[in-house]
């Protein structure tokens, strides 16, 4: 089974950075999962900011985070990265941490992931 766990959001100034981590279990080393990060500000629905192919370590970011954030992993630690530069207040939102199993393209949306992590709350006041 696997299982994601989210640490690292905090309350920053617009123009602050933050890093999320993103610790998973679980995951069997020789398939290929979508890596993702979801956030949901209030009222909001759950949208997806970053993707990373396990494997191929190829990556996608929607275009609000594009050029400020960036997602990576360290496959030793079975862990995934959501490093935030730039912040805005409109980056304010829970994040989550998701998997699914097989590729990224294609699949954006919340229901596409079998697996989601807690959440963590980031916070960008002006």
């Amino acid at each position: 089974q696997v299982q994601l766990a989210e640490s690292g959001g905090g309350s920053v100034q617009a123009g602050g950075s933050l890093r999320l981590t993103c610790g998973a279990s679980g995951l069997t080393y020789s398939s290929t999962y979508c890596m993702s990060w979801f956030r949901q500000g209030p009222g909001q629905g759950r949208e997806r900011v970053a993707r990373l192919n396990n494997r191929s370590g190829q990556t996608y970011y929607a275009d609000s985070v594009r050029g400020r954030f960036t997602i990576s992993q360290d496959n030793a630690k079975n862990t995934l990265y959501l490093q935030m530069n730039s912040l805005k207040r409109e980056d304010t939102a829970m994040y989550y941490c998701a998997a699914r199993v097989g590729n990224c393209a294609g699949f954006r949306q919340p229901a596409d992931y079998a697996y989601w992590g807690q959440g963590t709350q980031v916070t960008v006041s002006s």
